[in-house]
């Protein structure tokens, strides 16, 4: 019986608060009034970037406050004194704002994020990086990026954006793959801002078939992925840092087969040792299992299937 005349009894306080306080209109007034004119003074001078605004993640959350004001300051003395630009916080190239105060401004509101939590550890914070390098208030794009994450992270790291152009790489620029799927731009615990503890483990997120456990597990590849593969892309096939044989005989030098390089001279002739002549002869014609292997003692040590 309470619960059906519960939802009657909130309505009817409701309805009461609202006739003593002048209805919902009156209610709400105050704060849209004032929003809209400050939102008018402002799109005299920036109508742009009022209007983009609006239809940004920002403005859409704060409709009804006084959005303009919550970032930059108070606008009735930036319309008032002649040195406008000081009593202002601008976010522009211009405005006077270091890094640190820039970020600040941001973190008034976000530092309770945990997507924050090291950012004043991060290596961007350390390279003199603040929010407004990769966010702006006034974006309609995921995470209010100024720009889609891919290019945002190329127009820097112009090393990684050339890598991922090679014919062997991890699908970014086709969109499967995004740069904070592995990077926290925000900072971390792992090496080069990665969301791991290792590098290892990163990478098992997706290729878990490489965890094992194996009986017989190769030994650069239980240490570090990037001891042969090359993250962003490669010239060589599935991101190898280097081809085969070259990347194997980097490290078996005397392991059963002779350690001589495959060179012009050595490569095509069928009488060299060990039955290594042939052409486009390689490790893994034999050793299939080079990431570990369950096979019987024999096979399995020798990452034979």
């Amino acid at each position: 019986m309470r619960n059906r005349l519960l939802p009657k009894i909130v309505v009817s306080a409701w309805s009461l608060a609202m006739i003593t306080m002048g209805g919902l209109g009156q209610f709400l007034a105050p704060d849209v009034t004032q929003a809209a004119e400050i939102a008018a003074d402002c799109a005299s001078c920036h109508e742009q970037s009022v209007a983009s605004f609006k239809s940004s993640y920002h403005g859409k959350a704060w409709k009804g406050a006084n959005g303009c004001q919550a970032c930059h300051g108070q606008t009735n003395q930036h319309l008032d004194t002649e040195q406008s630009k000081k009593t202002i916080f601008s976010f522009a190239k211009d405005g006077g704002r270091s890094a640190k105060e820039r970020a600040a401004q941001c973190l008034s509101c976000h530092s309770s994020s945990k997507h924050v939590a090291f950012w004043e550890t991060s290596k961007h914070k350390s390279a003199g990086l603040s929010c407004d390098s990769c966010h702006t208030g006034h974006s309609n794009l995921s995470k209010n990026l100024k720009m889609p994450q891919t290019e945002l992270c190329f127009s820097c790291h112009r090393d990684i954006r050339s890598e991922s152009n090679r014919q062997s790489h991890h699908p970014i620029k086709e969109g499967k793959v995004s740069c904070s799927d592995c990077h926290d731009p925000h900072g971390g615990f792992g090496t080069k801002m990665i969301k791991a503890d290792s590098i290892n483990e990163l990478c098992y997120n997706c290729h878990a078939e490489k965890r094992g456990p194996f009986m017989y597990e190769h030994p650069p590849v239980e240490e570090n992925c990037m001891t042969c593969h090359s993250a962003h892309g490669s010239n060589h096939n599935k991101l190898m840092a280097q081809k085969v044989p070259n990347i194997c005989q980097s490290c078996h030098d005397w392991s059963r087969h002779p350690g001589t390089p495959y060179t012009q001279a050595n490569s095509f002739v069928s009488s060299a040792p060990a039955g290594r002549g042939g052409v486009a002869r390689s490790c893994q014609n034999c050793h299939t299992t080079i990431h570990g292997s369950n096979g019987p003692n024999t096979l399995g040590l020798r990452y034979v299937k």
